[in-house]
Formats: structure tokens, C-alpha cells, sequence
């Protein structure tokens, strides 16, 4: 699908929302209203969750802050819902921010948990304030005004609802698209990717949850001065799974999908409410509740992934192609060959009575492959994760570029220069293979949030997009860059991680077994690139276990035995050592 058809898509289904006032009956319009202020939430679950894989049960009480902060600035103090908008999104993202801070760093379930925790504080810190009238609430809200026209009727505040619909959907799909939405996109899965990426996976996340704080704080609003009454029972946890099934349903991982959610759960709801009397003759009660989640269930069964996802298998990817004429991204420069990049001075790592590095020392001069080797068991996978980040040092020092990185956190020391692949594939496989390269290029890029929202960076996009392609061209991989990461097979799977590795511009490459699991002609061709890029002057550093494959790469090897360094020599050397023999190569040498 090309994007012109997309956009004309788009613009019949906006047409079609603006002439729906003229068509349906009121009630219809006042059923679509909710359905829109429903929508933006879920927009914001579809962020949060279905992209960001940050589940949360408590929306509903960031809708409840903003609805009663817009109904207490205007029914109670008598000042303008527009005043009442400015706090409602102040307050609510405040308090949004403030949780992220203090839950965000859980794992799992027990943040899941944690959503419900607040959630629920926040729906019983209604009912108890006198001033938001306890459980009473708070009524005659005012309608909305805009200029001397207020918005009191379904067909008047149906414009702004959609309206604002329609430009956070607009604003989303910017978001997602660039450099901070590519980082929110890779957080599910873990943090170890994103880390190593140069990404602060914390940052993303509290930007994530504020911003689907925001979208509520807007729901809210307008549900407060469209119900023009409020009271604590929209905003329990009830309503708060409500809407997270409603991201669910459209497609967790899609904000179009928070609207198709919004409407099939509101329409269905309401035709159950309807329909349910007739064939239990009024004796409904809770059983509402029961076909409605028979059917959720259902629909589970046939769509697990929701509305969009279901529909997208049957239509052509959307395929966007960069301009032909664009600016590079900026280069680091290489430091001169010999130059000692990497010194790893008298390293030792613990862990309780077991030393899986002991007082290791090398160092990993400029525009040199150097391989590092060990049996199983030798610590080097250890030594690998101090190395970048993942471990912490115990004693010792590791020096890079002339700057201590003992310490830092796995981002810092990517956005040093340091880029890794994994002893395990890890690539985000429902990205294409574009995407996944544009990964590697985020500590390169500079674009906040509100530019990549607002399309301000299509010049830096264009740039990395043209970097990203180049790379895959790189390591053989530009034929179909719009493929999804996840339909590569194995060998190609370890060259695209080298390509996102590339994207990032490093000056030293460090690879984990990148020769695991592949065949002969892949670890050739494997070979072959690294060969390549040494003779750039790029420094790697290979962590292996196949001899066949590191003795005709590497300009010089470390060997780790049983923790400490056993020696350091150039390939021959190692082949003929006794001591390398008995531990290591046996046959082999």
C-alpha cells in the first residue's frame, strides 16, 4: 500500500465522521461522542501497553483527575473549562510523572499490580474530599465555549471530541515513527537491547506512561463537561480494565486500534443492554456481565492480537521511501591504528564465593581484531558483560577511549562508542529489518519527543533512514528492508545485529559468538565482512568459541581459563602453546 492511498483512506474516513451528525440520529451521535472520549485512552493504553509493554489497570483514575479538576475549576469555582483543561493536563501529568518515578522501575506483574494499587487510592480519594462533593460528586458542569458559542448539545461538542481524536491519532503515528517512538517500540522485550543501544529504557518508559496520562487527562476533561456531571463511579478499576480491554480488542499495538476497540466495546455493551432484556425477559441484572465477557473471550479465540492486526495480515505493507538527495549523519572519528582504545587493568568479578574474573588485564589496540577465547566455563561471556555494561566491575579498572567506564550504566557506555551483538539473537522481531537498523542509530540521532510528534525532524529522519540502508547494504542484506526482522533465517539474523551495531557509528565492535549456529558458506561470508571492516580501521573485539573461525580472523588472541588470563599471543603462538592445548584446543591445534 503506498502512502498516497493511505492518506486518501484517512481522509474518507474523516469525511465520514464530519457527515455523521447529518445522518444518525441523536442518540447515535451522543454514543459516538463517548466512544471518542473513550478513544483516547485507549490510544494511550495502545502506546503504553500494546507497544511499550507496560500494562496498567489505573487510566481510569487519570481520567477521574482531570474530570474532576475541569469540574471543580469550573462548576464549583466558576471559572472557565478551559482553565479547567490546563489544570486537569497539569495535574494529571504531575501525578502521573510522579508515579512513573516510584513504579515504573518494577518488573512484571507486580507493576501490573502496582497500577491497580493507585488506581484505586486515587477512586476512594474522590469519594472522601468534601469539596468534590464525596460520593455525591459534583453536577452542573458547564458546557465547553468557544467564543460566544458553548458546546451544551451532542452535535456541538461532537466536532471537538473527534477533532482532538483525530489529531492525537495523527500525533501518535508521528511519535511512533520516530526516533523516540522507534525506542518505545523496542522496550518490549526487555531493557538489556534497549540498554545497549544507547537508550535510557527508564526515560522511555515514564515518557510513555505520561503520555497516555496525557491522552486521559483529555478524555476526562471532555467527559466531565460532555456528562456535565461526575461522580467517583467511571473511574474505579472496573472501568480502568474496561479500557485496557478496549486496546486490546482494536489492537494492543496500534492507536487506530484504540478507536476500534472504543467503538466495538461501547457498541456492544449498549447492544447487550438492549438486546439482553428482550430474550431474558427483564431479568438481566448480572448477566450482562457474563455474555459480555463470553464474547471478549470469544473474540480472543479468533483475534488475539486484536482488530488491526487481524485486518493488516490481508493487506500490502505500507512501504515509505526516502528522498533520493540527503545530508550524511555525522562520523565519529576513528582514533590511529595501535592506538590503545580498550585497557582492562586487574579486573576481578564475583559472584558470592565464586571469582568468574580474576585480575584480567589486556588491552585492545586501534584497527585490530582481537579474540578472546576460553572453554566453557572460562569467564569470558562474564568479562564480555563487564565490558559493556551489563555487569558491574568489582575491582579493577576498564578504561575506554581514555575515559573510565567502570561503573556506568549500558546506555552511557554505548553512546561512548562501544556496540554489541549478543551471544542470542536479539533483535525486535515485528520490526522490519529498516527499523531495527534505525535502532542502532538512536544515540546518533537527536530529535525529542515533541519534534518527532510534530514531524520537526524529517531532514535528521531522512538522514538516518539513508544510514540505515546503507548498512543493510553493507552486510548484504538491502534487498528487502521492509521485511520483518522475525522472517530472517539465523545467519542473516547475526548480520543484521552487526548492521544495527554499524548504524551506531562505534568505534569499537564487540561481538559474542557471532559464528554460533551458522553454516560453513555463512561463517565465510561472516568472516569476510569482519575482514571488511578491519580494513575501515574498525576495532572489534570477537568473543568465540570456534577455533576454525577465530584463527584466520583475528590479529591477535586472549585466552581465559577457569576465570583468569591464561595467555595472550598472536593466532600461531596460541595454536602451539602447551597450556592452550590442555585447556582448550585439544585435536584442534
Amino acid at each position: 500500500m503506498t502512502l498516497a492511498r493511505l492518506r486518501l483512506a484517512a481522509l474518507v474516513a474523516v469525511l465520514c465522521l464530519a457527515a455523521a451528525p447529518f445522518l444518525v440520529s441523536s442518540f447515535s451521535v451522543t454514543l459516538l461522542n463517548y466512544i471518542g472520549v473513550y478513544a483516547l485512552v485507549a490510544i494511550g493504553l495502545a502506546l503504553l501497553t500494546g507497544i511499550g509493554g507496560i500494562i496498567s489497570f489505573g487510566q481510569a483514575a487519570f481520567v477521574g483527575i482531570a474530570a474532576y479538576s475541569s469540574a471543580w475549576v469550573s462548576a464549583v469555582s466558576g471559572y472557565s473549562p478551559w482553565l479547567g483543561l490546563c489544570l486537569a493536563v497539569v495535574l494529571t501529568c504531575s501525578v502521573a510523572a510522579f508515579l512513573g518515578l516510584i513504579t515504573l522501575r518494577l518488573r512484571g506483574h507486580f507493576l501490573s499490580l502496582s497500577t491497580i494499587a493507585w488506581g484505586l487510592a486515587i477512586y476512594f480519594l474522590f469519594g472522601n474530599i468534601p469539596t468534590l462533593g464525596n460520593f455525591n460528586g459534583i453536577a452542573a458542569i458547564p458546557p465547553i465555549p468557544i467564543g460566544s458559542l458553548k458546546l451544551s448539545g451532542s452535535a456541538q461538542i461532537y466536532y471537538l471530541i473527534w477533532a482532538i481524536v483525530v489529531v492525537c491519532l495523527v500525533l501518535s503515528y508521528n511519535l511512533l515513527n520516530s526516533r523516540m517512538g522507534r525506542a518505545l517500540r523496542a522496550l518490549r522485550g526487555g531493557k538489556i537491547l534497549v540498554e545497549s543501544l544507547g537508550i535510557n529504557a527508564f526515560r522511555v518508559k515514564l515518557a510513555a506512561f505520561v503520555i497516555a496520562a496525557f491522552l486521559a487527562s483529555l478524555s476526562g476533561w471532555l467527559y466531565a463537561h460532555l456528562s456535565t456531571f461526575i461522580s467517583p463511579s467511571p473511574f474505579g478499576a472496573e472501568m480502568g480494565i474496561e479500557y485496557l480491554m478496549m486496546a486490546m480488542v482494536g489492537g494492543s499495538g496500534s492507536p487506530i486500534g484504540g478507536v476500534l476497540g472504543a467503538a466495538l466495546v461501547t457498541l456492544l455493551k449498549n447492544g447487550i443492554q438492549d438486546y439482553l432484556p428482550l430474550i431474558t425477559k427483564g431479568a438481566s441484572g448480572e448477566l450482562e456481565i457474563v455474555v459480555f465477557s463470553t464474547l471478549f473471550i470469544l473474540f480472543l479465540q479468533r483475534a488475539p492480537r486484536g482488530i488491526v492486526p487481524f485486518v493488516a495480515r490481508f493487506m500490502p505493507q505500507l512501504r515509505h521511501v526516502a528522498p533520493g538527495t540527503i545530508a550524511k549523519l555525522p562520523v565519529r572519528a576513528q582514533p590511529a591504528p595501535g592506538y590503545p582504545l580498550l585497557i582492562v587493568q586487574d579486573v576481578e568479578r564475583r559472584f558470592g564465593g565464586l571469582i568468574a574474573v580474576n585480575h584480567v588485564s589486556f588491552e585492545v589496540n586501534a584497527g585490530e581484531i582481537l579474540g578472546l577465547i576460553g572453554p566453557n566455563g572460562a569467564g569470558k561471556s562474564t568479562m564480555f558483560n563487564l565490558l559493556t555494561g551489563a555487569l558491574r566491575v568489582g575491582q579493577g579498572q576498564i578504561t575506554f577511549a581514555g575515559q573510565g567506564i567502570c561503573g556506568q550504566s549500558q546506555s552511557h557506555i554505548a553512546r561512548a562508542g562501544i556496540a554489541r551483538t549478543f551471544q542470542h539473537v536479539k533483535l525486535r522481531p515485528r520490526m522490519t529489518l529498516l527499523d531495527n537498523v534505525l535502532l542502532g542509530a538512536h544515540p546518533r540521532l537527536h530529535a525529542g519527543l515533541l519534534r518527532g510528534a510534530l514531524r520537526l525532524d524529517r531532514v535528521e529522519e531522512a538522514s538516518a533512514h539513508a544510514e540505515a540502508l546503507r548498512q543493510l547494504a553493507r552486510v548484504g542484506l538491502s534487498d528487502d528492508p521492509f521485511m520483518l526482522a522475525g522472517n530472517l533465517p539465523l545467519g542473516k539474523q547475526r548480520l543484521l545485529e552487526i548492521a544495527r551495531a554499524l548504524a551506531a557509528d562505534p568505534l569499537l565492535l564487540v561481538l559474542d559468538e557471532p559464528a554460533a549456529g551458522l553454516r560453513r558458506q555463512e561463517k565465510l561470508r561472516m568472516a569476510e565482512l569482519l575482514i571488511a571492516l578491519r580494513d575501515e580501521h574498525l576495532t572489534i573485539l570477537l568473543v568465540e568459541h570456534d577455533m576454525e573461525f577465530v584463527m584466520g580472523l583475528v590479529d591477535r588472541i586472549v585466552v581465559m581459563d577457569f576465570g583468569s588470563k591464561l595467555c595472550e599471543d598472536a593466532p600461531a603462538a596460541i595454536r602451539a602453546d602447551p597450556r592452550v592445548q590442555e585447556a582448550y584446543l585439544g585435536s584442534i591445534a
